[in-house]
């Protein structure tokens, strides 16, 4: 069993792209498999089949209370989650996301079911260490990565809204307060509580880390910042992100086929802050208007906050008509897409494991322009194969942009020669089952 947080057709993002591809090879090397996820969307159980893969949709409810979100009670819903195990004894039950809905219960239940678990962390939350959910210290910088309550309530209430130095404040309350101010609703209670909520996760995380079998992380960083905090380095695995179209042919060679403007610039990507389109919309604002240039915003749009960040960015890059916004893509578009693209931007703003679209845009002979943080500092070598930035520098970002566009020849095309073959979806299914088995 593949179990994550969410799922096609509904979702289209890199973790569903990531558990597609491992289906597809587990079920190539003779294995069976299927796919739960929780449903908050719907109000009844929906079992369907994506690609030939089973999926079970259990429904949890659309607004959870405060104790089901922070996994204090257990998740309305998730006893059909707990029953469909018993009823199927998996070998395997392999998380891909620590979520409502698929947390510590669901874990001893798969335990109880007689399975072994895996658990792999595909967002910066790595699990329960970061609330915030990005691994960056105040939302600016990249943070060391190790979880205490002081410091990271602190790092929460201030992206809540709170003034740094009101967050520092009620970061620090005394630890009876923090836990009397958990049973108290509203705003009030949460802020004064968060040092308690930061507590409990850590002891979630230690949960984790007594039932499954491995934790798997996706980036070096990752690996050292759960080890300083504590984790059973046995337990711990590294299987880096690869490609999930492994037929996908590269573009010609720049000897073959030069660069030429005008440049074509992409992204592609959810509508969301933390991958850095705000960043990159102010970059396009900051370059001459008199250079020639294509910039494609490619990505779906499902839910409220990404239609409102599509049309906050529209606003920001209105009238100029280098910039366009194109339709989704279909997966099966993906490498023809990032093939067309000169240069794919990966501005993130927070830790992730790859971007899996800068992988692939590797594979399909496409350099990549990302932010020195988490999977892109490990996967992109700065001017060697392509560029970084610091996050959120946004001024950085547009000389960088400027130099390619102005210059194709000594940054695109030099880059273009030293990109290196890209890790396959084979060879992650490969390791999954090496640890499957151990």
């Amino acid at each position: 069993m593949q179990a994550l947080g969410w799922y096609y057709p509904e979702s289209l993002g890199g973790t569903e792209v990531y558990v597609a591809g491992l289906c597809r090879g587990l079920r190539a090397a003779g294995h069976d498999v299927f796919i739960a996820a929780p449903d908050p969307a719907h109000t009844v159980e929906r079992t369907y089949e994506y690609e030939g893969i089973p999926v079970l949709r259990y429904p949890i409810p659309s607004h959870p209370t405060r104790d089901e979100c922070q996994g204090r009670v257990p998740v309305r819903g998730t006893d059909r989650f707990h029953e469909f195990l018993l009823a199927t004894q998996p070998d395997v039950v392999h998380f891909h996301t620590l979520l409502t809905g698929l947390g510590l219960p669901e874990l001893w239940a798969a335990r109880a079911a007689g399975a072994r678990t895996i658990v792999t962390t595909h967002t910066s939350s790595l699990g329960y260490v970061c609330q915030r959910g990005t691994m960056m210290r105040w939302g600016k910088t990249l943070c060391d990565g190790v979880c205490q309550p002081a410091k990271c309530a602190a790092c929460e209430l201030e992206h809540r809204g709170l003034p740094k130095a009101l967050a520092s404040l009620v970061g620090v309350a005394p630890k009876a307060l923090a836990e009397l101010a958990s049973e108290l609703p509203g705003k009030i209670g949460t802020a004064l509580a968060m040092s308690s909520l930061i507590a409990h996760n850590q002891s979630l995380q230690r949960g984790v880390f007594a039932i499954a079998d491995r934790f798997v992380v996706l980036t070096r960083w990752a690996l050292d910042a759960l080890i300083a905090n504590g984790a059973p380095v046995e337990k711990l695995a590294l299987n880096r992100l690869g490609v999930s179209h492994e037929n996908a042919s590269s573009k010609p060679s720049p000897s073959t086929r030069p660069t030429k403007p005008p440049i074509k610039i992409g992204y592609l990507g959810r509508f969301d802050p933390i991958k850095g389109v705000y960043d990159l919309a102010r970059a396009l604002v900051a370059l001459p208007s008199d250079l020639s240039f294509e910039m494609e915003f490619r990505g779906p749009a499902n839910r409220d906050e990404d239609r409102q960040v599509l049309n906050e960015l529209r606003g920001l890059l209105k009238g100029d008509k280098r910039v366009t916004f194109a339709p989704p893509v279909e997966q099966h578009e993906v490498s023809d897409v990032l093939r067309s693209y000169d240069v794919l931007c990966c501005p993130s703003v927070c830790l992730e494991g790859g971007p899996t679209v800068a992988i692939e845009a590797h594979a399909a002979g496409t350099p990549v322009i990302g932010t020195r943080i988490g999977g892109l500092a490990e996967l992109v070598e700065d001017d060697v194969t392509g560029r970084l930035v610091a996050p959120g520098d946004w001024r950085a970002l547009s000389k960088v942009l400027n130099q390619l566009i102005t210059d194709p020849h000594n940054t695109i095309d030099r880059w273009r020669r030293a990109l290196p073959p890209a890790r396959t979806m084979a060879a992650i299914t490969a390791d999954y089952l090496t640890l499957y088995a151990a």
